[in-house]
């Protein structure tokens, strides 16, 4: 029985560049693909980034807390995202002692706590909270990511 052709020039290229040089060149390659290889894992550049940075969309989203007091007459947010500084984060009155902040958060987990003329207080509308370590507890925002994810 005859071998098809593309075997035979197959065979006659195997035997007529020997063992020994296909062996050579096999670990050649093999030597090059592994610095390759180390290079990618060294090379800052291929690291995993993190979701933030490969979706920039999810950089950053728009968060919107609210507390009801009529009788306040200053009410200020802080929090981990601001340094726990209330000065920089103050809310908004819009009437019937509403108080509203809108805040662009990156995602993350974040703590904060209202402070209402003077008072530091939890959020009573927050569905999470967490004991904070001077007493009481830090209210948990929620971050609809979720949303935002299935659109990927």
């Amino acid at each position: 029985m005859k071998t098809p052709r593309v075997r035979q020039e197959n065979k006659i290229s195997a035997r007529d560049f020997g063992q020994e040089h296909l062996e050579t060149v096999g670990a050649r390659l093999q030597a090059k693909e592994m610095a390759e290889c180390i290079a990618v894992e060294i090379n800052p550049q291929h690291l995993i980034q993190p979701v933030s940075k490969r979706f920039p969309a999810l950089e950053e989203q728009e968060i919107i807390l609210t507390l009801l007091d009529p009788a306040a007459r200053q009410v200020n947010l802080a929090g981990n995202f601001n340094g726990w500084r209330p000065e920089t984060t103050p809310m908004k009155n819009t009437g019937a002692g509403k108080w509203v902040v809108r805040l662009m958060l990156r995602s993350g987990q974040y703590e904060y706590r209202f402070v209402v003329d003077g008072r530091w207080i939890e959020d009573p509308g927050a569905s999470q909270r967490v004991a904070s370590p001077y007493g009481g507890f830090n209210s948990i925002p929620k971050l609809p990511l979720e949303v935002r994810t299935s659109i990927l």
